[in-house]
């Protein structure tokens, strides 16, 4: 029974690490896609963007919905998962609108709040174990996005209440996804895919524009950004705890900064550059930590 332990505390630590890895991947795709999709809805509608952006990426993974048809029936936890997906429309629909009328750094400040609320409620409804250093270094990282972002006074307008539903939103979907995570990966991605697509085929008829051969283009690579993001995240959460892997959605004001310079022309102040250095280094702090309980995980009892 030994050896069986040995490999399972090793097991975890690789898996956490894997977690973490995939995360700031999707975080990555997920910043291209938001760039992109804020450029998208300069010309097109909220509703067209989500219709033919799902449209894309449920070509994509209409193949692998065939090879793995069967994993859908039956679903672990439908009610559950049915939630979720209306979570995940929620919140997509939610940031591309505020995205129309805030900044985007503005929007950003509001989805990375997200980490508190996960790590807040995961000790609670999925029963982790936070102890305070790992606190510390998702407080001391949103102090970073304040540094960085630095929230206009345009904070307490409608679109900023639309931006911080998302973001709630964005924060349950993590959890729920952490909960079923036995649900196998493709299932979790085109299901919040026909939510999307749903939700855009109902809005999109109003204010359509044709897109032209370009702008089909990028739609199209706004739904491969989204399926591989997704997919990584997804992936993330059923490799290791919501409250470890979610405060590294923190590196987005990093990505947030470079595609704003390269893309935009947006030149970083000094106050963005030391906030995303805090990022960095609160994010680097949790990994290490997760190194270290990781090789004392047969000596220490509770997770720090």
């Amino acid at each position: 029974m030994t050896l069986l332990a040995k490999p399972s505390a090793h097991d975890e630590r690789s898996a956490r690490l894997a977690g973490i890895g995939l995360m700031l991947l999707g975080v990555f795709m997920f910043s291209f896609g938001d760039a992109l999709g804020k450029f998208l809805v300069g010309t097109y509608s909220v509703g067209q963007l989500l219709f033919l952006r799902a449209c894309a990426a449920l070509a994509l993974l209409l193949p692998m919905i065939w090879q793995q048809r069967g994993a859908f029936f039956p679903l672990e936890r439908p009610w559950l998962q049915l939630l979720r997906v209306a979570l995940s429309t929620l919140e997509v629909a939610a940031f591309f609108l505020a995205t129309v009328y805030l900044p985007l750094a503005d929007v950003i400040t509001y989805y990375l709040a997200c980490p508190i609320i996960v790590t807040a409620l995961s000790g609670l409804l999925l029963r982790e174990k936070i102890g305070w250093r790992r606190w510390t270094a998702v407080l001391i990282g949103f102090c970073g996005v304040l540094i960085a972002l630095r929230p206009s006074s345009q904070t307490v307008s409608w679109p900023a209440l639309i931006a911080l539903a998302g973001s709630t939103s964005f924060a349950f979907l993590m959890l729920i996804t952490r909960s079923v995570r036995a649900t196998p990966d493709i299932v979790l991605a085109s299901t919040q895919f026909v939510g999307t697509f749903a939700l855009g085929a109902l809005l999109s008829p109003f204010g359509w524009v044709a897109p032209s051969l370009g702008s089909l283009g990028l739609f199209a690579l706004a739904g491969a950004i989204s399926v591989s993001a997704l997919m990584c995240v997804n992936r993330s959460l059923k490799l290791a705890p919501a409250s470890v892997v979610v405060p590294y959605q923190y590196s987005m004001i990093v990505w947030a900064v470079a595609f704003g310079y390269v893309v935009f022309g947006d030149v970083p102040q000094i106050s963005t550059i030391v906030g995303a250095a805090i990022i960095i280094a609160a994010g680097f702090y949790i990994f290490l930590r997760e190194q270290q309980l990781g090789r004392e995980a047969q000596d220490v009892g509770p997770q720090v």
